[in-house]
């Protein structure tokens, strides 16, 4: 089915086979990027246990859908001054994990009192362009094994790796020695992905960027340009496409959002180049169609986006699930744009609205922190923004 209009642009409303279809802003087409050169084309811009959850669960009872309009209040900045702030978990209880990219830290954030505790180093990350300690994930495990996972670039790779933490070593002493559970992920100057998170079904999921060079996305061989799911351990896991291979999905240029909704699907944010940011519903082995599409092309083979934005409005990163909406982290956008979920396939949604624009800069991750509140990091001081007094922040913010 054809996208429904606003102003003069066409965007997205009911994708085929894909739930809760989604309108997108309507604004300037404007080519740009928003994180430095990409070799090779545009500039980059900042990318036995169960099955995995279906993305085409109907809506469960009791279900109501989100109001079209909403609004979003800045309660409290938690924390301030952080240095090229990426990586954001929640501990339970309520604490959140920071990381810096460019520093290769793990600072844990009281959540009542925004007080700072260096847990340590992250040793073997390099950090260079879109490069670093990026996403951090906790597991549902952690209160047993006490285990904090992270997507780190190094001299030669992309890897993911866990570290134990201990809260009763010294402050700076608290994170063991890394163990790597996936290696060898492709790394670029730019486009390296590196959003993590453990979804419904304790599983680890990845989203790798194709590190400037377009084809990687389509080839089946690389691990660039796709969504992985893996046990905790990194291996390949019951429901995947290929039984040998920890691919969930390909097509992909620079993915660093992953969220489920309340029904347990799977969203994910991208990076386009010239034309259109994304949000996609991933279904495994699902094509996206990067480098053959860009945003809604009508291509036979390929999933369109549920929702798409011109690259001057978003260049999406984090992305969380509060109070029936997808919130996504525009970077070079500098807002948050809010995009209503329908509770089944049949129904429509609303057009996505944008708050913030402007107010904070550049922001790199939302989580959420519980009802209809979201945690909302800022991402001035990664090279790419115009720092000011306090900048970087974590602010707590309300939504519906």
């Amino acid at each position: 089915m054809r996208g429904a209009v606003f102003g003069s642009v066409r965007v997205p409303v009911v994708r085929r086979g894909a739930v809760a279809a989604l309108a997108a802003a309507s604004l300037l087409l404007t080519a740009g990027c928003s994180s430095g050169g990409q070799a090779g084309g545009a500039a980059g811009r900042e990318s036995a246990p169960s099955a995995p959850p279906s993305a085409s669960a109907s809506a469960s009872p009791g279900y109501t859908a989100p109001p079209a309009e909403g609004s979003v209040t800045v309660r409290s900045t938690l924390a301030e001054g952080l240095d090229s702030p990426w990586g954001l978990a929640a501990l339970p209880g309520g604490d959140l994990l920071v990381g810096s990219r460019d520093e290769a830290t793990v600072t844990r954030i009281d959540a009542k009192t925004g007080k700072k505790t260096l847990l340590g180093s992250v040793p073997g990350v390099s950090p260079a362009g879109e490069g670093g300690l990026l996403g951090l994930a906790v597991p549902a495990t952690f209160g047993a094994d006490r285990q904090v996972y992270a997507y780190f670039t190094t001299e030669s790779d992309n890897r993911i790796a866990r570290m134990t933490y201990d809260p009763k070593r010294p402050a700076g002493q608290q994170l063991g020695a890394p163990d790597t559970v996936l290696r060898s992920l492709p790394k670029g100057f730019v486009h390296n992905g590196g959003r993590i998170a453990f979804g419904p079904d304790r599983m680890l999921y990845a989203g790798t960027g194709e590190t400037g060079d377009d084809q990687v996305a389509q080839d089946p061989d690389s691990l660039a340009g796709k969504i992985l799911r893996m046990t905790p351990d990194g291996e390949p896991v019951h429901g995947n496409p290929e039984a040998d291979s920890v691919v969930y999905s390909s097509g992909h240029r620079n993915v660093q959002g992953l969220a489920w909704d309340g029904q347990k699907r799977l969203w994910a944010s991208e990076f386009g180049q010239d034309t259109w940011d994304e949000l996609n519903l991933i279904e495994p082995g699902k094509n996206y169609g990067w480098p053959e599409t860009e945003g809604e092309k009508g291509r036979p083979g390929f999933t369109e986006p549920v929702a798409q934005w011109p690259t001057s409005k978003a260049s999406p990163s984090g992305i969380a699930y509060a109070a029936g909406s997808v919130w996504v982290a525009g970077l070079r956008g500098e807002r948050l744009w809010r995009v209503p979920l329908s509770g089944t396939a049949e129904e429509p949604s609303a057009e996505p609205q944008a708050f913030l624009e402007g107010r904070y800069g550049r922001l790199r991750t939302v989580v959420a922190a519980g009802g209809d509140r979201l945690w909302l990091v800022t991402s001035n001081t990664d090279g790419r923004g115009t720092p000011e007094s306090g900048d970087d922040r974590i602010l707590l913010v309300e939504v519906d």
